[in-house]
């Protein structure tokens, strides 16, 4: 009896390593590349809070003008995001990604050469009409080929791209804004939407050749290795078959709620991202280089804390508690951020702790939709959430230019999306943990 039991779980040990293995190979082939793409998704969508140091003078925009036209496109995302990915869905994800990312290229390059505040709303909306479904594109991608115990990992490593968009996107707007002021006739904030589209456009075409839409798709796998794929999603799947079709997606009041949250921490995020260059210039530094430099350290911890915080998650198989608790903390950071402390050191580190337990809620929260939903339902119920849930970077973001303008003071505006982080918590403590916690 020992000697069966010892015998089957060296079996199960030594099956597990070549899970892993498959695993491991999946991430390398898919996860650098898909790092990529998202930093150059977060570039382009938010290297307008950059250009807003300069461009706002040069084309005489109030922050009103600025803080709806940095969320109208919002407007053009939300829209056009469950039709997306329904598409997607049906087209496959290869396919579908490289439109979106070549799509979104040509119309940020439009951003150079706005003049008026009409054309800035326009190529904004348009923009956000392009890139409509790669966000949860690339999250149901990823659940066709990683099942729930390592989707929380993985989505940590691919979500790091956005932290990581500002490491890499800080210095390198505040170069491009220091150094090519009036080169070839054009202002700084013109080269920078025309230099930093260059990786979407480029990654765009590299898309197509390196993902594969399913497992049994993949040459570069076995066929041993590609079953054990297969076998894992589709026992998984089996749990979910009452949530597998569109209609589905829609009739669940857990996704409805799951949008709710994301819109309070989706409304933390972005207003963190828009304004922290804001902010930190009021304390003095005028430098756009060394702004450039500043917003980074928010953003290394935040790469740090959402790996660690997912492997918790999977390792405890629990969601919930993993995504509120950093709700209450991002509440923290950003409610800290809006007092107008003397010190730069005290401004960072409350703007540090936003900034990490906003993209460790994001990261958490996103293993939890594919739980329980599969197929279809999955492309629509995500494509849902996140388009529902964007809505706030329309709102938020606008609502902190208008109330700019109204008091002269952006910090006021920050309590109020300190409220919406815990309001964003105590919705996610009320879900079904049997339905999300596995």
């Amino acid at each position: 009896m020992i000697a069966n039991t010892t015998t089957a779980a060296t079996a199960d040990a030594a099956h597990e390593t070549v899970r892993a293995a498959v695993y491991k190979k999946a991430a390398l082939r898919f996860i650098p590349f898909l790092c990529l793409c998202l930093v150059a998704a977060y570039l382009d969508r938010v290297n307008v809070g950059f250009a807003k140091l300069q461009m706002l003078d040069d084309l005489s925009f109030s922050n009103t003008v600025y803080g709806f036209g940095a969320g109208i496109f919002f407007l053009g995302y939300v829209i056009f995001e469950v039709p997306s990915n329904i598409l997607l869905h049906k087209i496959g994800a290869r396919v579908w990604i490289a439109r979106i990312m070549l799509s979104w290229g040509v119309i940020a390059i439009a951003m150079a050469f706005v003049q008026t505040p009409m054309q800035f709303y326009i190529v904004r909306f348009l923009l956000g009409v392009a890139e409509a479904g790669f966000m949860p594109g690339v999250f149901y991608f990823l659940s066709c080929w990683f099942p729930s115990d390592r989707r929380g990992r993985i989505l940590a490593l691919m979500l790091s791209a956005v932290p990581l968009s500002s490491v890499l996107g800080g210095p390198l707007s505040g170069w491009i804004m220091s150094s090519f002021s009036d080169v070839g006739g054009l202002r700084a904030w013109q080269w920078l939407f025309l230099l930093e589209t260059i990786p979407s456009l480029l990654l765009g075409g590299l898309a197509i050749k390196v993902l594969v839409n399913s497992p049994a798709d993949a040459v570069w796998l076995t066929d041993e290795e590609k079953r054990i794929i297969s076998d894992d999603l589709g026992r998984e799947a089996a749990r979910k078959q009452e949530h597998s079709s569109f209609a589905s997606a829609f009739r669940s009041l857990v996704v409805w709620q799951l949008s709710l949250a994301y819109f309070c921490i989706v409304s933390a995020m972005y207003v963190i991202i828009f304004w922290m260059p804001t902010l930190i210039r009021q304390h003095g530094v005028s430098d756009v280089m060394q702004i450039g430099w500043l917003t980074t350290i928010p953003y290394m911890t935040a790469i740090v804390a959402m790996y660690y915080c997912n492997a918790s998650a999977d390792r405890h198989a629990e969601r919930r508690w993993h995504t509120a608790i950093p709700c209450m903390l991002t509440a923290l950071g950003v409610g800290l951020s809006a007092i107008h402390f003397d010190s730069l050191a005290l401004t960072l580190a409350a703007l540090t702790l936003a900034a990490a337990s906003a993209s460790m809620a994001q990261s958490a929260f996103w293993s939890m939709p594919p739980s329980f939903l599969t197929g279809a339902a999955a492309a629509a119920g995500m494509a849902l959430i996140n388009s529902l849930g964007n809505i706030s970077g329309m709102a938020s973001t606008a609502a902190v230019g208008w109330i700019t303008d109204q008091t002269g003071n952006p910090q006021l505006s920050l309590f109020f999306i300190s409220g919406l982080a815990l309001i964003g918590a105590v919705l996610i403590l009320r879900l079904p943990g049997k339905l999300l916690d596995h």
